[in-house]
């Protein structure tokens, strides 16, 4: 069931964007401490806490299953942008900025410097989508934060690895605890089971759909939030030469997603019918959901 009006939701891969209010140095755009006495590093350790231990091979799937039948419903890309305005990120109300702004921040940065690709600029608009996830039921765990492979050992660099997993099945788990795990290597990242979130949701909504994005975009999509791989290093066994020829476009991309929340703020309205025929070409009409 829908929920309708504002959602709170608190996003860890995003919370040391630069706000409105608050600009900070780049290098500490994405710190994670322990601190108890920070309420809000306190919240994002807990989101963790809970992704790490209640996501696993069979919760996965299960959330595969359930969200790729796409029936929840149908919207056109713009109505639904336009609804994750309801989201509201717990890490600082009162400055942030909304979903739609930073999506044309993104959109508008990328067009700038890449004129000529329009596929670009459309995946900088609508890489986010997948968040609404939050509008039908879908825990912060399972809809925000980074990513991570499940189905083999957790990657060295994933977010408080140490202190968050201690009571997830699959790491005692002999078919899912070694370095390869239930895959081949270099399988490619196509072959292998990613924790559910928004990423990974959107990008099957727009192959269901037959959405027409190159690779580059897809994958930007796919993985935006997968820092243990395109800025940790890890998984790198798992890749084939696709991925690794997707890699250098999502490290371009990530540089637009994370440094785009700035004082300019866009003119949406002049900017509607430029984007919105980029969506009647890659992505046209009502898409399932």
């Amino acid at each position: 069931m829908e929920t309708r009006g504002p959602v709170c939701i608190i996003d860890p891969s995003e919370l040391y964007r630069p706000e409105v209010k608050a600009k900070k140095a780049k290098g500490l755009f994405r710190e994670y401490s322990i601190d108890k006495t920070d309420h809000i590093q306190t919240r994002v350790r807990d989101t963790y806490l809970k992704m790490h231990t209640y996501q696993t091979v069979d919760y996965v799937k299960q959330k595969i299953a359930y969200w790729t039948r796409f029936d929840k419903f149908e919207a056109d890309i713009m109505p639904a942008l336009e609804k994750l305005n309801d989201l509201v990120d717990e890490s600082d109300p009162d400055v942030d900025v909304p979903n739609i702004v930073h999506a044309f921040q993104t959109a508008e940065r990328i067009r700038a410097d890449y004129p000529d690709l329009d596929w670009f600029h459309l995946t900088g608009l609508i890489h986010d989508l997948g968040k609404v996830l939050a509008f039908y039921g879908e825990p912060q765990y399972s809809t925000v934060g980074d990513t991570f492979v499940v189905g083999c050992r957790v990657g060295s660099s994933v977010v408080y690895r140490d202190s968050t997993f201690h009571d997830n099945p699959d790491v005692s788990d002999p078919r899912y605890s070694t370095e390869n795990g239930i895959y081949e290597p270099g399988c490619g990242l196509d072959k292998v089971l990613m924790s559910w979130g928004h990423d990974e949701y959107l990008y099957r909504v727009l192959k269901h759909n037959k959405c027409t994005l190159p690779d580059e975009g897809l994958a930007m999509i796919r993985f935006h939030s997968f820092y243990p791989w395109h800025t940790g290093g890890d998984y790198m066994h798992l890749c084939n030469d696709k991925d690794l020829k997707m890699l250098p476009w999502i490290r371009t991309f990530n540089k637009y997603d994370l440094y785009t929340k700035s004082d300019h703020l866009p003119d949406i309205p002049a900017l509607m019918p430029y984007y919105q025929s980029l969506i009647d070409k890659y992505c046209p009409g009502k898409l399932q959901w």
